[in-house]
């Protein structure tokens, strides 16, 4: 037994110490010391010897495995430092070079009209709100004074999520101004923008999701010569001064009187164009003095306070401000639109 450890030894520090390859190196290791190693072939035969002979065979063959572990310990180490410097040597940068110019993006041009008219309002003392996306039928309809029975709410014209008509995707971001009466503390200078959902048909001025802001004044002596006032100055101050504008009587539920503002076709210059539809003119929002039964029904006292509101189409406005002549290329993502602000 003593011969046959020497002998392995011999052979097998040599040959772990020559090998150059990790996976070799632990077949190497399975082949001397694994539970079917020649080490262990060679333990087995301690039965054979005599009790005088067996502790200093054990002590030979302890010793032949620590050797032999050792020596794989070491190669492992040897090979390990060989391959990091062989992979920092293949990766390699050269900090010299010049780096490769990185494509940084943009704001999209819809929300850099959001910004400005955020800002405009800021200015002005105006609180920005935010709200859920998934409405109640009460607060968007009913509380805005938009009974039963009225288009607007017809199955038609809404998304909504339950057989019974109670929830639904907001149609208009206006249930932000109910809420704002019903939490906030009189006077209230708020807008509200976000996404808004109506089952139009998609064509160069309509979408069935888009982008709304509404807006609303509420407190005492506020009156009609306010709000086109505030509307005015907040279309010059997007389209620059001077800009013309319209105001056409019309009909909102929640407001009273009411009104639709309109700018001048910025394509056409107001001759008529397939962008205005050949009228010469943009709605671009629409307006009015908030309706008493509205206030009443947040638990605002109309005979001691009024106020204005307006809702406006922010696709509308980028389309003004950027010459767009098609809405649908706001949405579509196409980068060769998108580069060109």
């Amino acid at each position: 037994m003593k011969q046959q450890m020497q002998a392995l030894r011999a052979s097998s520090i040599q040959t772990i110490l020559d090998c150059d390859n990790a996976e070799r190196l632990e077949a190497l290791r399975v082949k001397y010391l694994g539970k079917k190693g020649e080490l262990t072939g060679i333990l087995r035969q301690m039965g054979g010897l005599s009790a005088e002979e067996r502790p200093a065979m054990g002590q030979l063959a302890n010793q032949l495995r620590s050797d032999i572990e050792a020596a794989i310990e070491k190669r492992k180490g040897e090979l390990s430092s060989a391959m990091m410097e062989q992979k920092l040597k293949s990766e390699a940068l050269d900090v010299t070079l010049p780096g490769e110019p990185v494509h940084l993006g943009h704001k999209h041009p819809m929300y850099n009209v959001l910004d400005q008219i955020k800002d405009i309002f800021v200015g002005m003392g105006f609180e920005i709100v935010d709200g859920p996306e998934v409405e109640l039928a009460e607060y968007n309809f009913t509380k805005l004074n938009i009974d039963e029975g009225h288009p607007s709410r017809d199955w038609t014209d809404t998304f909504y999520f339950s057989e019974d008509g109670k929830i639904l995707l907001r149609t208009q971001t206006s249930p932000m101004q109910v809420h704002a009466m019903e939490q906030k503390s009189l006077p209230i200078r708020m807008i509200a923008p976000g996404r808004v959902y109506r089952k139009d048909e998609v064509d160069a001025t309509h979408s069935p999701m888009f982008h709304q802001i509404e807006g609303m004044v509420i407190d005492k002596g506020i009156t009609m010569a306010d709000l086109k006032a505030t509307l005015n100055l907040v279309v010059e101050k997007i389209y620059g001064e001077g800009t013309v504008t319209r105001f056409r009587p019309h009909h909102f539920p929640f407001t009273e009187p009411s009104c639709e503002m309109d700018i001048q076709c910025h394509k056409c210059g107001g001759k008529g164009c397939p962008t205005c539809k050949g009228e010469g003119w943009i709605e671009v929002l629409g307006a009015g003095m908030v309706h008493p039964k509205v206030l009443s029904g947040c638990g605002i006292d109309p005979d001691v306070y009024s106020g204005w509101a307006f809702g406006m189409g922010l696709e509308r406005l980028a389309m003004g401000e950027y010459k767009i002549n098609d809405l649908r290329l706001i949405f579509e993502n196409d980068i060769r639109f998108l580069e060109q602000f």
